[in-house]
């Protein structure tokens, strides 16, 4: 016998295998039409298939970016309205992007973390940098950034704000705290 002819026992064993698995493929193939016949003649033995999900509505918080230009009492008026409109919380949120307590609010916010607490908040962020003095003519006056406040139904500031944090790990839940508080003096 030659070296490279198969001797007959790899050959039968090679057989035996393609045998069991060409019998394998038509069984599962037969399993896969009776799972399907039985589906759809709606035979008491195949289990209904599981009820869709319904969806519901997505509550997180927003940041929402107001115009670079413009008053800030009518773009604020308008999306207070929105807000109002959609079932949401209108807060005026003042940052920058040097502050690492704004910085570490985005991170939170990105992260989903504050979704649970504040479901509903939408954050009509400005830039201290960039919009600052129009901030104030709308009467958003603060000492220290982050700054959270909440709006009248003009747009303009009512005095009712949070400012400030802390660097580090705790900037956070600092910030949260001073959130719930504002929202709970309406």
């Amino acid at each position: 016998m030659n070296s490279l002819e198969p001797r007959p026992l790899q050959l039968s064993r090679v057989a035996r295998v393609a045998r069991v698995a060409s019998v394998a493929v038509m069984l599962l193939g037969a399993a896969c039409r009776m799972q399907e016949d039985t589906s759809t003649t709606g035979s008491a033995t195949a289990d209904p298939p599981p009820p869709a999900p319904s969806p519901s509505p997505t509550s997180h918080v927003v940041i929402d970016h107001p115009p670079a230009q413009g008053e800030v009492a009518p773009i604020v008026k308008g999306e207070l309205e929105k807000a109002e409109r959609d079932g949401r919380r209108l807060v005026v949120y003042e940052g920058a992007t040097w502050c690492q307590p704004c910085q570490q609010l985005h991170h939170a916010i990105d992260r989903g973390e504050l979704d649970a607490a504040f479901p509903q908040l939408t954050l009509l962020e400005f830039d201290a940098d960039r919009d600052g003095e129009r901030l104030l003519n709308a009467g958003y006056t603060s000492k220290y950034i982050p700054l959270l406040a909440l709006p009248r139904s003009d747009g303009s500031a009512s005095g009712k704000q949070v400012e400030g944090g802390v660097k580090g790990d705790g900037a956070v839940q600092v910030i949260s705290g001073k959130l719930r508080q504002l929202l709970a003096n309406r």
